[in-house]
């Protein structure tokens, strides 16, 4: 029961009216018709339909068992969309999975990050992850050998985003990776790792909003200390590089939250 009322939670805020439209303005500055994207981390789906939408081909990876049926349903449809039932990360194998019923989109590989978390910052006090599976897993450049290089990437996985970084031995021209207060040594890892690839540029957007926090993209040193400062008090959102030579622009401004 608590795991159908945490989908159903998800469907509310993830799929709730005119959310798509926000999530194509933004995506629209970087991938268009024939993009290949990776949703790493793509729940139920929402930026998978928004690239979809788009006319990008989509590898939408998603581990939980229980999400799977609801993201194939919704998504597994659209042309161009390839859901894999994996995770990512460092390299490919097998991990355990710590699975949160009544906040799915909360279910993670970190467990230093799942046991830190409710300390460390006051929104997880009342999470549980009541158990755990074990679940595939395969790594970015397995990916790329299989699918291709992405023009655009999204990671979404509760604190293991700088070990699905750690997979990547090749510069991609963009990535979106979620952070979230208490754990900013993340999301500065990941800087590290993209600037050990390539140079990148960085803007930051808070929680689900659709607009960059940012007037100008920055480079690693600055976004590194916005970070390091406490991200300006921003509970949580999405860090954003592009290599310094790619020609995104940035969306128009949505006022949609």
């Amino acid at each position: 029961m608590r795991a159908t009322m945490g989908l159903i939670r998800s469907l509310v805020i993830y799929w709730r009216p005119g959310r798509q439209r926000g999530l194509r303005r933004l995506y629209s500055a970087f991938v268009g018709p024939g993009d290949l994207v990776f949703d790493v981390g793509a729940h139920l789906g929402d930026r998978t339909a928004a690239f979809s939408s788009l006319g990008a081909n989509v590898v939408a990876l998603e581990p939980q068992p229980d999400v799977l049926p609801w993201l194939r349903r919704l998504v597994g449809q659209r042309p161009g969309v390839t859901i894999r039932p994996e995770a990512v990360g460092r390299e490919s194998g097998s991990a355990q999975l710590a699975v949160s019923e009544a906040t799915p989109t909360l279910s993670t590989l970190a467990s230093d990050w799942k046991d830190r978390m409710p300390q460390d910052n006051p929104t997880f006090q009342h999470v549980r992850w009541e158990r755990s599976i074990e679940v595939a897993v395969t790594t970015l450049d397995m990916l790329i050998e299989c699918h291709g290089e992405p023009r655009f990437c999204k990671i979404d996985v509760e604190g293991h985003e700088a070990e699905v970084l750690a997979g990547l031995t090749r510069p991609i021209e963009a990535l979106s990776m979620e952070f979230v207060a208490g754990s900013l040594d993340v999301a500065i890892a990941c800087v590290h790792r993209l600037e050990h690839l390539d140079s990148y540029r960085y803007n930051v957007i808070s929680g689900e909003r659709r607009r960059f926090v940012l007037s100008e993209w920055a480079g690693a040193d600055e976004i590194t200390s916005w970070l390091r400062e406490g991200a300006d008090g921003v509970s949580s959102g999405d860090l954003y590089a592009r290599r310094t030579d790619a020609h995104t622009e940035q969306p128009s401004p949505d006022s949609e939250g």
